[in-house]
């Protein structure tokens, strides 16, 4: 199609690389200001995560025969097997919070949840949450099951 000086109608590709530049930069500049709070379903995922961290080292303790311990640090809010090293972190914005045994097979336990060889283990509850959702990871001290239970009540708070 023809504009009235006889040149073909459209954009030049000057004009289309600074538009793209223009939008390259707002999004430079927009993008980290986009928040990176954890979502419903990523803290349904971390809760999983932990989950499996903590059967993992049940089932060592099982196949060993002995004594393994998964480390617990609130403040610096990590979870840490002691058997594979694995390390699940946990986000800024999600609340951690441990509710876990003095004393386990007679020793402090120290910020730890231990499993023996039986598959028991001296239990433990680690509960994240975030805005309107809750997860407690539940071990369970006689039968070392583990558990995640949504705990919508926990979230209110």
């Amino acid at each position: 199609m023809a504009g009235r000086d006889g040149r073909e109608a459209g954009f030049t590709l000057i004009e289309v690389v600074c538009v793209l530049a223009i939008v390259g930069l707002l999004a430079a500049v927009l993008l980290p200001a986009v928040s990176r709070r954890t979502s419903r379903p990523h803290l349904e995922a971390y809760a999983i995560e932990v989950a499996a961290l903590l059967k993992a080292d049940r089932n060592a303790a099982i196949r060993r025969g002995g004594e393994v311990t998964t480390r617990i640090d609130a403040q610096a809010r990590v979870i840490r097997s002691s058997t594979s090293g694995q390390v699940v972190r946990l986000p800024d914005d999600v609340r951690f919070e441990t509710v876990l045994p003095r004393n386990c097979d007679e020793r402090p336990a120290l910020q730890t949840i231990s499993f023996f060889g039986s598959g028991m283990s001296c239990g433990g509850v680690i509960t994240l949450t975030h805005d309107n959702a809750g997860y407690d990871i539940r071990v369970n001290w006689l039968t070392g099951r583990i558990e995640v239970a949504s705990n919508a009540d926990h979230a209110k708070r």
